[in-house]
């Protein structure tokens, strides 16, 4: 019988579901030395957020076969040493979904009725009915800033409330937010038109700050906002400043950069609504996390696949050697496509040229959509559940296949369809290195090896890469190489190039500006991830 560490609390439900297949151990409390000393002989690890799964206690764990967070995130365990050690992590993402949307209704409730300062004054003896005068939320616009699984949750609780509902999402299909009774817009748009704003996006380098001084001159005066996702989206100081200047009528808070915070000045501001990081502590989303991680953890000890692995999965053997390599670039290819896109998405054709085409291409179609995904789902997202994130989001996939390739033994060819045109890429694996072959029409072999990638479509006329070059060379940007495409002598070219160093704004700006150059666009790499700049 399989042995099962528990060393955290989570709801007995989850501990009488583990023991029915299995032995069950609850240590609470252990320390990363006493963990490492205990662990090995043990067959799956169950963790929430206070213990720290080292790369120490992993090696330990000889025995080891899976590691469950029961919640959303795996910030406590080393996934890096996890998958390196062949052993699955999984969470469980679903189970305080409704436990968040109803908390952010409950704080849009208490903005709009000023639940709190009333029940304060009521209760320090004070009868002022007129100082507490509210608003109805019926007719009002409701902004939802992220359309995720929580997000799609809080849009439909707010249409009951007889709200218009606008979103921003690049990553939802139109039909599939016209289905949610939503209407898509920019942020900026968004922002100037809510009377209530809610976010609910991941914390990544694109959206960290995402609120800031900037955005909050734009909103409507007198919104309210609300913040149940993690407390890096908004500037602080910005909000302060927007709520004294009264271009914000109030805030609600459930997270913040620091928890405990350790400066309390938004805490204590009449016009803040804060709690403590309530979003999923309720007794059925502590319950349901603590099944859904308990479910996933049988499914993998008893040789079954899970539904929230949060690294990657192994390839069966038969198909490991051909299909391996083709894994980093496809994700590759989601990746730097999502920087290349603006507008909205509304479907992904994946194709396969060559020998990859004969075989079962599953995990490559979901590597692309992992990459598509990974910056902007509000959990984490793998080959195995990508697939279903897309699909909860509305885009259509496609796939072609033809065993014949023309150029390559093997080439991925991924279109991103928008609102407004199909954004290109192709790539494909050479010494077992990822290769970009193609961006929309131009040929070219680009090795992503650089930091930054700076990607301008220009006339292929004598000059046009001088002065690029020249620009980069004023403001000390060293080119790590160039690759230029085109589609006719004299006619249009693009050039690919690859920098070691950041190109501010006003550069970037400077070099869009140049007679020479038709667009540019800064595309930042680090490790296995891209982000725009």
């Amino acid at each position: 019988m399989s042995k099962i560490l528990v060393t955290d609390a989570i709801a007995s439900e989850g501990i009488e579901l583990l023991g029915s297949k299995a032995e069950v151990d609850v240590k609470r409390g252990l320390t990363p030395p006493e963990l490492t000393e205990t662990i090995n002989g043990y067959d799956a690890l169950v963790v929430r957020s206070e213990t720290k799964v080292t790369p120490e206690v992993i090696r330990a764990g000889q025995s080891l076969r899976v590691i469950a967070r029961a919640g959303i995130g795996v910030d406590n365990i080393n996934i890096d040493a996890a998958t390196s050690a062949g052993i699955p992590v999984v969470n469980a993402p679903i189970g305080n979904t409704v436990a968040a949307a109803e908390h952010t209704l409950a704080l849009m409730l208490a903005l709009a009725r000023n639940v709190p300062q009333a029940y304060q004054s009521f209760k320090a003896g004070e009868w002022k009915r007129s100082a507490f005068m509210g608003i109805e939320v019926r007719d009002k616009t409701l902004g939802i800033v992220g359309l995720g699984r929580v997000g799609s949750e809080v849009a439909r609780r707010a249409r009951a409330f007889g709200m218009n509902l606008v979103g921003f999402d690049p990553f939802i299909s139109p039909d599939h937010a016209e289905r949610m009774g939503v209407e898509l817009m920019s942020v900026d748009d968004l922002l100037a038109c809510s009377d209530f704003i809610t976010l609910h996006t991941p914390l990544t380098d694109s959206t960290n700050g995402l609120i800031g001084e900037r955005e909050l001159k734009l909103v409507k005066p007198g919104a309210r906002l609300i913040n149940v996702a993690r407390g890096e989206l908004i500037n602080d100081k910005a909000l302060l400043d927007a709520l004294n200047n009264d271009q914000l009528a109030a805030a609600a808070l459930d997270v913040f950069v620091q928890e405990p915070p350790a400066d309390m000045s938004l805490v204590q501001h009449p016009r803040v609504i804060p709690t403590p990081h309530l979003g999923a502590s309720t007794e059925e989303a502590q319950r349901e996390v603590a099944i859904e991680a308990a479910e996933q953890v049988l499914a993998i000890l008893e040789g079954r696949p899970a539904r929230n692995t949060v690294n990657a999965p192994v390839l069966p053997p038969d198909v490991h050697a051909i299909l391996e390599p083709y894994i980093p670039v496809a994700t590759l290819l989601g990746k730097l496509l999502i920087n290349l896109t603006d507008d909205q998405l509304v479907g992904v054709t994946v194709s396969y040229e060559g020998e990859i085409a004969e075989y079962d291409t599953t995990i490559l179609k979901s590597a692309v959509l992992e990459g598509l995904l990974s910056t902007v789902s509000s959990e984490e997202v793998n080959i195995i559940n990508a697939p279903l994130l897309a699909q909860s989001r509305g885009l259509r996939i496609t796939e072609q296949k033809d065993t014949v390739a023309n150029e390559f033994t093997s080439l991925i060819t991924v279109a991103v369809k928008t609102t407004k045109g199909e954004v290109t890429l192709a790539g494909t694996s050479l010494r077992n290195e990822p290769h970009i072959v193609k961006f929309n029409d131009y040929w070219m072999d680009v090795e992503p090896s650089a930091p930054y990638l700076l990607i301008v479509d220009n006339p292929d006329h004598p000059g046009s890469i001088g002065a690029v070059g020249t620009v980069a060379g004023e403001h000390n940007i060293n080119i790590s190489y160039m690759k230029v495409g085109r589609l006719s002598q004299r006619g249009t070219a693009m050039m690919v190039l690859g920098l070691d160093d950041p190109v501010p704004e006003k550069v970037l700006d400077q070099i869009r500006g140049l007679p020479q150059v038709s667009s540019a666009r800064l595309v930042k790499l680090y490790g296995n991830w891209l982000g725009p700049e």
